[in-house]
């Protein structure tokens, strides 16, 4: 039985050769944390996330000479044969910047909290609607020259909006809250349709997974009201290192992706970022949505187990984990090893008496195997049912 969630309609909005939206896969970013203005490192750390399966790169542009540097490294790229599509995030001075670095990149991510730069008031208790005008009049000033770049270039803006750092603005007006958020891309998002410019990407961003949940959740209630069909963008920001900082993303993220809402995902840990993807990919085919890995079910051992099954999973494993699209369980026992491993299309179960036997899907096709032979027998069972291939060789 296949089981997917619904997903929420939205337009194509294509970064480069990725599209992200409609019907397309959910597609994995992560970002580059090599100074900008050393081209080589930076250059080096795309082409190691693109071969680690990253399918957009974001490089950040915190001035305008690492804008141009963006430039150099993209001609680094291009030589070297790395065709992955670049994101510059620009946040302060925000329009010169975007507008230079948008002659380089296939999307420039804006943070509407940063982008147009205002002296903090400080004791401000309430703005006035002339005063919010006057604000959203200095926005456009300033968006509208990124709008035109990126129209003509037939490029893609994100509208970043971060819960830390939220304008003055919108917490005087809606406090440090997800509306706050909200209204934030929605002021950017009405700016750049009075244009005619919708190649946007959302996203709303905290570190804390509640604010993140509800952030989104709002976002798309308030599209939908107002006939807006943009991609969203999913992640929970600086969410640490470790297993904590994977367990928030993946609530975060998995969470949304289950209620049918996201379209592209970056997990984002204080780590070198090539250990972000295979997070990324392990909450998409958690979840369904991507076949990366060999998915392997495996029981959490108990009295009843025939063999020691950690090692016993290590090895097959070891021996099948190129195999990516294939479900593999591993099973202690009888009492349930055939029934829990339903849904995999190979199984290899404890029997007693130092053997084992090997599944089909539901169907029972080998037994009495010594256990020292499993996981050959299991490897002549794939080859026999034309499943198998043999690993790549890694070149130096």
């Amino acid at each position: 039985m296949e089981l997917t969630f619904p997903r929420r309609p939205t337009r194509v909005v294509w970064v480069g050769k990725v599209p992200v939206g409609g019907d397309h896969p959910i597609a994995v970013q992560s970002m580059t944390t090599a100074y900008t203005s050393d081209v080589d490192a930076c250059a080096t750390q795309i082409v190691n996330l693109a071969r680690a399966g990253c399918e957009i790169v974001r490089v950040t542009a915190p001035n305008m000479a690492e804008a141009r540097a963006i430039g150099v490294i993209r001609s680094r790229l291009e030589r070297l044969g790395c065709d992955v599509p670049l994101v510059a995030d620009v946040h302060h001075q925000g329009s010169s910047i975007a507008v230079e670095v948008a002659q380089f990149v296939d999307k420039v991510r804006i943070n509407p909290g940063l982008f147009v730069f205002r002296k903090p008031r400080g004791d401000a208790v309430e703005y006035t609607e002339d005063e919010h005008e006057e604000e959203r009049a200095a926005i456009e000033e300033q968006l509208l020259p990124v709008i035109r770049v990126c129209r003509e270039r037939n490029i893609a803006m994100r509208i970043g909006v971060n819960h830390g750092s939220l304008a003055e603005r919108m917490l005087v007006t809606w406090g440090d809250t997800p509306q706050g958020m909200v209204e934030s891309a929605m002021e950017y998002l009405r700016i750049c349709e009075k244009h005619d410019y919708r190649n946007l990407i959302l996203s709303l961003k905290a570190s804390r997974v509640q604010v993140m949940l509800a952030a989104n959740r709002l976002m798309v209630q308030r599209m939908a009201e107002e006939a807006m069909d943009y991609p969203l963008h999913l992640g929970v920001t600086e969410a640490g290192d470790g297993e904590y900082a994977r367990i928030k993303s993946t609530l975060g993220i998995g969470t949304l992706l289950a209620e049918g809402f996201g379209d592209t995902i970056r997990v984002s840990l204080t780590e070198d970022p090539i250990q972000e993807i295979p997070v990324c990919f392990a909450i998409l085919q958690g979840l369904g949505m991507r076949k990366t890995m060999v998915e392997y079910i495996a029981c959490p051992s108990c009295g009843r187990t025939k063999f020691e099954i950690t090692e016993v999973l290590d090895q097959v494993r070891n021996a099948t984990r190129h195999l990516v699209g294939v479900d593999i369980a591993v099973m202690g026992c009888i009492v349930n090893g055939p029934g829990e491993m339903a849904d995999a299309d190979y199984g290899y179960v404890g029997k007693g008496g130092g053997n084992i036997s090997l599944y089909r899907g539901r169907e029972e096709v080998r037994t009495g195997i010594p256990q020292e032979q499993g996981v050959a027998e299991l490897i002549a069972l794939l080859k026999a049912d034309g499943v198998w291939r043999e690993p790549e060789q890694v070149t130096a």
